[in-house]
């Protein structure tokens, strides 16, 4: 999960100066080189002088850091220049200015334009970078994805205190009150759900008992989007790590996703990690990628399951209510 490339995208705003300097910061802990590239704002056309401004970063980025880094030969000015020079990177760092107007609210972020033809970790970022990032926010949904999102946030930043949070879905209750279940019995569904995420929560950070110490956990409950910002700005976290699902473009204008919503809302740092991305520079560790998970620590016995069934997991939960048998476990 270290990374052993990174690529750095600017168009010279000041988001762009504070992604080249998170980039940098990274590199240098890391260890990793650095790629610089120039990317147009949407509906401008590429700096005359961007080649050697890039160059010039480059130049200063190096002897401040002492890291080794280069500027891209070739000015790209498409979100798919950029995508292929990503393909060769572990991790990018996006830093472009935002879009203002109505291309804010109906169009994509081009980070996650770049998604979906490059499947690589993409960090967004909006504030100064002048140290490492000491507190880090893990948005968490118990799936074997979320054992990935925490590993690759504690192989960016060691020394950082993460946060794990789970948002418990209010969508199935509103269907229950739609049915006309009574509000005792919505009462009784609304408690499971909250003792099966507790329980998950409990055997997710169990699996990393020897970082207990900078490792903490909460749950909200509601819109996931929403209650991951509200939350973040309760701690204060340097740093918000989402998962994103591969969609088309389509998709993702008619649905806005969870990682969407945080990166379009946010004012923090954001980092974007698709479904099943790859690390660039590591293919012989590629397939041991889905056997190397963090597992729950057990001193004896099996691994216990949670006691608790997930409700908010079925699409139907009003056999909690009826006769009917449950489900079994996913």
């Amino acid at each position: 999960m270290t990374p052993r490339s990174i690529l750095a995208v600017t168009d010279f705003s000041q988001q762009g100066g504070h992604a080249l300097a998170r980039a940098a910061l990274l590199c240098a802990e890391h260890r990793a080189p650095l790629k610089l590239v120039y990317l147009a704002h949407p509906g401008e056309v590429p700096l005359p002088d961007a080649a050697v401004r890039l160059s010039h970063h480059a130049l200063q980025l190096r002897q401040r850091h002492d890291i080794h880094v280069h500027a891209a030969a070739r000015i790209d000015s498409t979100v798919a220049d950029v995508a292929r020079e990503a393909a060769g990177a572990d991790l990018v760092v996006w830093g472009t200015a935002p879009v203002r107007g109505l291309r804010a609210w109906f169009g994509t972020h081009p980070a996650i334009q770049m998604l979906r033809t490059c499947q690589r970790p993409v960090i967004v970022v909006r504030n100064p970078a002048d140290q490492p990032c000491r507190s880090l926010m893990v948005a968490v949904d118990f799936s074997q994805v979320s054992h990935r999102l925490v590993e690759l946030g504690l192989a960016l930043h060691p020394s950082a205190r993460v946060e794990l949070f789970h948002a418990i879905s209010t969508a199935n209750e509103g269907k229950l009150r739609y049915a006309e279940v009574s509000e005792r019995a919505i009462q009784i569904y609304r408690e499971q759900c909250r003792r099966h995420a507790q329980d998950r929560m409990f055997t997710l950070t169990d699996s990393y008992d020897a970082r207990r110490n900078r490792l903490s956990s909460s749950i909200g409950r509601g819109d996931p989007a929403r209650q991951v910002l509200v939350a973040q700005q309760n701690t204060a976290a340097d740093l918000i790590v989402v998962g994103k699902h591969p969609a088309s473009a389509l998709s993702d204008l008619m649905f806005e996703s969870v990682a969407q919503r945080i990166l379009r809302d946010a004012r923090t740092d954001v980092l974007v990690v698709p479904h099943g991305f790859q690390p660039a520079s590591r293919g012989s560790a590629v397939k041991r990628l889905a056997t190397d998970l963090p597992v729950r620590r057990v001193k004896a016995g099996a691994l216990r399951l949670p006691s608790h069934p997930n409700p908010a997991a079925h699409r139907e939960p009003l056999h909690l209510f009826t006769n009917s048998p449950a489900p079994p476990l996913p």
